[in-house]
């Protein structure tokens, strides 16, 4: 197996651009040697997720409704920050503005890529943890309910499938991994 690009490009059509994302319409070569058309959305900010996590072992997720897939959601704090900016620093801000909490410690729990078949998006999760609580300052696009619960709560809401955001559930298994929470895999079979 190799790590070079087997792909090749032929030509790039911007299809679609705004101030979040970007789509261009690629002709390519693949690796088997056929000719395809291939859509690429480029993000224009970094994913940030967010779990806070108190002394004793709460979180707080966010309920809202999403757009696109036209449905109810809760998940983790998240938001996005600006690309040249240090994904700290978004997710300070994001935390404050869903949450109204502030934290003395933060630490990067993960880095991922939402849908590497289709985007660039890069992600980061971080841990929150000596929490203050202050105001709320949502974003006029979000109408939002905060939700506080034991951390092992938000694991088995992965679990069940009551969870279903890729940040979100990926940073919640690995920070159970991380503290030693063994998610019940009877439960996600109901």
């Amino acid at each position: 197996m190799s790590e070079h690009n087997p792909w090749k490009r032929l030509s790039r059509r911007e299809v679609y651009d705004n101030p979040w994302i970007h789509v261009d319409e690629d002709r390519v070569i693949n690796p088997g040697g056929g000719l395809n058309l291939y859509g690429c959305i480029h993000f224009k900010n970094l994913a940030i997720g967010i779990i806070p996590l108190d002394e004793d072992g709460n979180t707080w997720l966010v309920g809202q409704y999403r757009y696109v897939p036209d449905a109810y959601f809760w998940e983790i704090p998240m938001g996005g920050s600006p690309c040249g900016q240090e994904p700290l620093e978004g997710a300070k801000r994001e935390l404050k503005e869903e949450t109204g909490l502030s934290a003395e410690r933060w630490s990067c729990l993960m880095r991922l890529h939402t849908s590497n078949s289709v985007t660039d998006e890069e992600g980061f999760v971080f841990l929150a943890e000596g929490l203050t609580q202050g105001e709320t300052e949502f974003e006029e696009t979000e109408d939002l309910a905060i939700r506080k619960l034991p951390l092992e709560e938000a694991v088995r809401m992965v679990m069940d499938g009551e969870i279903t955001d890729a940040i979100s559930v990926a940073g919640l298994l690995k920070l159970a991994l991380l503290r030693g929470i063994a998610p019940s895999l009877e439960t996600s079979r109901s």
